[in-house]
């Protein structure tokens, strides 16, 4: 396997899925379950919740084929990054962070039942999400960038 074909892709997914578990790890040593604590009071709090469904809740009644949807993402992934084509950097970067909040969740769901999320803007009535979740968010836009500004190709030289 050659690991080396795209280094970003394989820094970044580990990176994304450690970060988020330990933010996941600190919200459950420091808050009680529904437990709300303002950042900025009516505009960012942290909120510990168990979501047993996908983003914002949606099929929490169930949501048990979501684990299963998780791992055949991540799957699909590592081997695109292993067996597919030669990806440029926006493309390992959001597929990196694609496979880590893939990951994250995933692997929660597995384990536990349910995702850990945490974040919580008031401000504009949004879900309560996790690091997963922003990772997942921000490789769509890296995605997004490589599409709309495709790098130009390099010329080989002799």
């Amino acid at each position: 396997m050659n690991f080396k074909k795209h280094p970003l892709f394989w820094l970044i997914s580990p990176l994304a899925l450690a970060l988020d578990h330990l933010a996941k790890l600190w919200t459950i040593q420091n808050f009680e379950l529904n437990e709300t604590r303002p950042v900025w009071e009516n505009v960012f709090h942290f909120t510990y919740v168990r979501n047993y469904g996908a983003a914002f809740s949606l099929f929490s009644e169930n949501g048990e084929w979501l684990r299963w949807l998780s791992l055949i993402v991540s799957l699909g992934l590592m081997a695109l990054a292993l067996y597919g084509p030669k990806m440029n950097r926006w493309e390992q970067a959001g597929y990196g962070l694609i496979l880590g909040g893939a990951l994250g969740n995933g692997v929660d769901r597995f384990v536990a039942g349910y995702v850990v999320d945490f974040l919580d803007f008031r401000l504009i009535r949004f879900p309560v999400f996790n690091l997963a979740d922003v990772a997942i968010n921000l490789g769509i836009i890296c995605l997004l960038i490589a599409t709309t500004f495709p790098e130009p190709k390099r010329q080989k030289k002799n």
